[in-house]
């Protein structure tokens, strides 16, 4: 499934199908010595100097796939984790570069080992060559291979032989998992220390000659439109080197950040209001709660719990904000931004720009966080707009205002489930739901360069529930909307596991007993006791504190929650221990695991208690994280557990997997102890 290619350094590389003589994103010119068909196109280098680089097609934003697939990498070359750097790969012409959907992993697992284990054979074939002995007599171990006498070679003293060798002498299989000796072994992130010490790069980190800093100045509401500009008094002032005109806003090309910022400020803009300056919430919840399908008729004899749940706009709100750098010529353009769609980003500006393909050129940085969005490229697009028409290089930057009141947003949405009960069990589920897509109305401004998709029907097949169903409905607005962390079963699993809590209650059944008897699936099955045992469920508690529990099960993967929560002020609820449990299949790095469960535990804890967007009259209220109230380190648990089950499976996703979990337990958690049914969220909204 891979080929190598002869060269300085012995490279091999998982290709799209392709038959030629250059690995795409290989640095020197080399010869094929085996083709495959492997879409992630992995490209492997031994260097002389005894280091292992790995050019990933996949961005790094936090959610550690570079340690993931080093680990994979050293798993299978019996490297020294520290031998194995991982950079990440400029867009290609070919191959896969998307990052979401909880998908890393889970398509890199085969491809990555079986890269490393083709390296790894040819290794020591070539040491074995060069000392005359029985190939099977060599084993790897620290970037070393080692003959039966006690003689070492590195792997760098034997890439440019290992390079020349086309078959093997020993197995290039990867190992059988009882072998692993890396792969499940918590392991801490290959760049902790130069994320905390500052030597990570960021784009904004960059130095990029002759970049000049740059700000747009945006309109007030949503997709306003520009009337008119005196730019005078802005390019009177010190460091101001130009004022260009976007379908966005206008920008300001200065000498610095402060320069450019004070010039913005300066601009005198007559704006028109964007297509949705008549709408505020009220009008938008109205309308999505009237698109909301209707129910059937429900089983004779039945009876019905039933709840409507509304769910606010949410921003995506990484700590690093959207920023990008483009220098682009006349022939060509060079970019530098983080992006989960590399490949498609570079088509759409070279659209724009007017550009063949080819002669754009996109460097994937590491991204600040995402949490899905930089799936879009708003602020490239943007960026190489602006170098064209100034006429120089750029280096734009978003306020955090910029992006939170004109970035993408979850999609506010409306629910209506009912459960029909009959002879002590449910008989019948529906979900019927209506969100918001994204129109056109409002231009093809770079905030609008794709579509919402609108949500499928949920599948509440997770649940013995006798006839399940589901339909959905929805409104199409002028606003930006992009996929965020869980996409559509943040809410929708979140308002299911409500009603089950519902229905349990309902049969005087405790809540936790009700999902072992009802849950369809094995491994939910064991998710649910190891979090329930280890969060000691039913425990006596306080009078305004409670448990909550929920359950979900994605991406190959299954995930329960349970959190505690702390109302005896209802209006001030913290939660103060969350408990998860989750069986991933295959856990590369459980430490990495353990840490993307807490990440979705604050983002349960935050979209059900606190953060949410308002739209006044066509504009987003909230401007940064002052009003924007995502949890802080006050509201994050006191105590956090996330116990990961051992399983012999293939990996599964899990990025995404624990917040419509965290979500739901959360909801539950403060429902019982309030004694209330939430319906709207967040619920200080």
């Amino acid at each position: 499934m891979v080929y190598t290619v002869a060269a300085a350094t012995l490279t091999v590389a998982a290709p799209l199908g392709c038959d030629t003589s250059r690995a795409d994103g290989a640095t020197r010119a080399s010869d094929v010595l085996v083709t495959g068909t492997d879409e992630e196109m992995l490209v492997l280098e031994v260097t002389a100097a005894n280091k292992v680089v790995v050019r990933l097609p996949r961005v790094e934003v936090g959610q550690g796939i570079t340690t993931a697939v080093a680990m994979m990498i050293a798993e299978e070359l019996d490297a020294r984790l520290a031998d194995v750097q991982v950079p990440l790969a400029d867009a290609r012409s070919k191959g896969n570069q998307y990052t979401g959907g909880s998908s890393s992993v889970r398509s890199l697992y085969d491809p990555a080992r079986q890269l490393a284990a083709t390296a790894r054979a040819r290794l020591i074939t070539a040491a074995a060559r060069r000392w005359k002995l029985p190939a099977h007599s060599l084993r790897t171990w620290n970037t070393l291979v080692v003959a039966p006498d006690g003689r070492t070679a590195t792997f760098g003293s034997l890439t440019a032989s290992a390079a020349r060798i086309r078959t093997p002498d020993v197995s290039a299989k990867p190992k059988p998992a009882s072998r692993h000796r890396v792969i499940g072994k918590p392991t801490t992130r290959i760049d902790a220390r130069d994320i905390v010490t500052g030597a990570a790069k960021y784009t904004g980190d960059l130095a990029v000659a002759g970049a000049k800093p740059t700000v747009v100045a945006r309109p007030p509401t949503l997709r306003g439109r520009l009337v008119s500009l005196d730019d005078t008094a802005a390019r009177a002032l010190p460091g101001v080197q130009a004022v260009v005109k976007i379908p966005g806003g206008v920008a300001v090309v200065a000498d610095t950040f402060h320069h450019a910022f004070q010039a913005r400020d300066a601009l005198k803009i007559t704006w028109a209001p964007g297509p949705l300056a008549a709408l505020s919430d009220k009008e938008i919840r109205a309308r999505l709660r009237a698109a909301v399908p209707r129910h059937g008729t429900p089983p004779r004899g039945s009876t019905q719990v039933e709840g409507e749940f509304a769910f606010a706009f949410v921003s995506h709100a990484p700590m690093e904000v959207l920023t990008a750098i483009a220098d682009v010529r006349s022939d060509r353009a060079e970019m530098w931004f983080s992006t989960q769609t590399p490949m498609d980003a570079r088509d759409t500006i070279a659209d724009l720009l007017g550009l063949a393909k080819s002669a754009v050129h996109v460097h994937v940085m590491r991204g600040g966080g995402s949490f899905g969005r930089r799936l879009e490229f708003d602020a490239a697009i943007e960026a190489a707009l602006i170098s064209q028409a100034a006429r120089k290089p750029v280096k734009l930057m978003w306020s955090r205002n910029d992006d939170t009141r004109h970035g993408r947003m979850r999609p506010a949405s409306h629910h209506r489930i009912r459960a029909s009960v009959a002879g002590g069990r449910v008989v019948a589920f529906e979900h019927m739901m209506a969100s918001v897509g994204e129109s056109s109305d409002g231009g093809t401004g770079p905030t609008a360069q794709n579509r919402g998709v609108r949500p499928l029907p949920s599948d509440s097949g997770l649940y013995n529930f006798g006839r399940v169903g589901g339909d959905s409905g929805g409104i199409e607005l002028a606003i930006p909307l992009g996929a965020w962390r869980s996409v559509d079963s943040g809410t929708m699993r979140t308002a299911e596991e409500i009603v089950v809590d519902e229905v349990a209650r309902g049969l005087h059944q405790d809540p936790v007993a009700f999902r072992r008897t009802t849950l369809r699936g094995k491994t939910v099955k064991a998710v649910l006791a190891k979090a329930a045992a280890a969060g000691h469920w039913g425990r006596p508690m306080p009078a305004g504190t409670a448990q909550g529990v929920a359950v979900h099960e994605e991406y190959g993967s299954a995930v329960a929650c349970l959190a505690e929560i702390d109302a005896t002020d209802p209006k001030n609820p913290r939660v103060t221990k969350v408990v998860m449990a989750a069986d991933v299949g295959t856990a590369v790095n459980p430490r990495g695991l353990q840490a993307q469960l807490m990440g979705t535990a604050v983002d349960g804890i935050s979209t059900v208690l606190r953060a949410g967007l308002h739209i006044d009259r066509g504009a987003v209220r909230e401007g940064s994280f002052a009003d924007f109230h995502y949890a802080r380190q006050r509201h994050a648990p006191l105590e956090f557990e996330a116990h990961i089950l051992a399983s012999g499976r293939e990996p599964g996703g899990a990025g995404e997997l624990g917040v419509p979990a965290a979500a739901g337990a959360v909801a539950n958690a403060y429902a019982r102890a309030t004694g209330t049914a939430p319906r709207s969220f967040p619920l200080d909204f």
